[in-house]
């Protein structure tokens, strides 16, 4: 609301510089004082209220405002449990540690809002990591029932940990073994909207055929889905609970449709989380600030994770030659059957800030944690 500003010819009487009357004073006083009220009110409103989830008035990109960064307008933590599903191999096994060992050296830090820290195991059985890491262990998927797909575990896993487990905090992020932590992480959820990622290879409405089988027209348009999957994601325990069974179910839909099986192929769990968040009208802030994802992104900028999923091939002019083995690389997947050793080479000079980093805090995790060379 705008407040016209007083000139001497607004004054009463009609004529050039009259005085005003007392009333009149008291009058725009008041008035003056509950239009800065209504103005202050309806900006904070229109700060903490739920995003609209018709994307026809709201950009799919939602950028919080400065002033509720970290904890908010309370000045109050909102700790947040870090939770990730794992499986007793080898190759999880040595993500873990790592995820692990950056965790606890963020979490104390300033404008983390860290919690408890969980591994939910799936494998149906303790394994050699229960005292290095806290973990909950709960039961795979019936005996081909993921038809070779392991991620299809993943919301079985939480669906049990939910209801089994006793969690204090009142949020939930939702994590991945691949995932370092470059800065402490605040709770970027806000309301009823959880904070997620946004990936680009997520795309709803470019496969708005197969959705339908899942997400039918009566529940709104397709561009209700989000481009998400369901890490990395803060959302409210409560909300959490009633999307994690629906999200079980819409992933063996999916796995179960062999059209949608083949359109979806690795990332079919991913749009499965999507589409049960829709089913229940949620919709998330997307936070590009989430994490990196090398050897694309470049920079660390203001993020606050690195997730180390693709592998990183250069030369030693430090080029990348991503589909070609470099002559340096460093890829998750040439250590399937044990960790990495200790004090990686890093990468050669040209190669890009993100990736020299992430080597650099593996080798860091890596001498610091007992037993590293063990086999676990």
């Amino acid at each position: 609301m705008m407040i016209p500003r007083y000139n001497k010819n607004m004054a009463g009487g009609g004529g050039g510089g009259g005085k005003l009357s007392p009333f009149l004073l008291l009058f725009i006083t008041i008035i003056s004082c509950f239009a800065t009220y209504n103005v202050l009110s309806s900006f904070l409103r229109s700060d903490t209220t739920s995003v609209s989830s018709d994307a026809s008035t709201s950009d799919p990109i939602v950028s919080m405002p400065g002033q509720f960064t970290g904890s908010g307008l309370s000045g109050q933590k909102r700790l947040f449990h870090v939770a990730l599903t794992a499986t007793d191999a080898p190759y999880s096994k040595w993500q873990c540690r790592i995820m692990y060992y950056w965790y606890r050296q963020m979490r104390e830090k300033e404008g983390s809002e860290m919690g408890g820290f969980t591994r939910v195991l799936h494998s149906g059985k303790p394994d050699n990591l229960m005292d290095e890491i806290p973990t909950f262990v709960v039961d795979p998927l019936p005996a081909g029932m993921d038809r070779g797909y392991i991620v299809l575990n993943r919301p079985w896993a939480f669906v049990q940990w939910l209801q089994k487990a006793k969690i204090e905090e009142d949020y939930i992020l939702m994590a991945e073994p691949d995932h370092v932590y470059i800065r402490p992480l605040p709770n970027l959820s806000r309301g009823d909207n959880p904070a997620a990622f946004p990936f680009f290879y997520i795309t709803p409405a470019q496969h708005e055929k197969l959705i339908r089988k899942f997400y039918p027209e009566e529940k709104g348009p397709v561009s209700n889905i989000d481009p998400i999957g369901n890490s990395p994601v803060i959302i409210k325990k409560s909300m959490l609970e009633k999307i994690a069974p629906t999200w079980m179910n819409v992933s063996i839909k999916m796995k179960e449709d062999e059209e949608t099986d083949k359109a979806f192929g690795w990332v079919l769990e991913m749009y499965a989380y999507a589409v049960a968040s829709a089913l229940h009208g949620v919709q998330h802030i997307l936070r590009k600030d989430f994490m990196i994802q090398p050897p694309w992104d470049l920079k660390l900028g203001n993020s606050y994770i690195i997730h180390f999923t693709y592998g990183c091939d250069y030369n030693m002019k430090g080029e990348l030659t991503y589909g070609k083995i470099g002559e340096w690389r460093f890829d998750k997947r040439s250590y399937l059957s044990g960790p990495p050793p200790r004090n990686l080479t890093l990468p050669p000079p040209g190669v890009p800030e993100s990736v020299v980093t992430l080597v650099k805090m593996v080798n860091e995790a890596s001498a610091n944690i007992p037993g590293w060379d063990d086999g676990r």
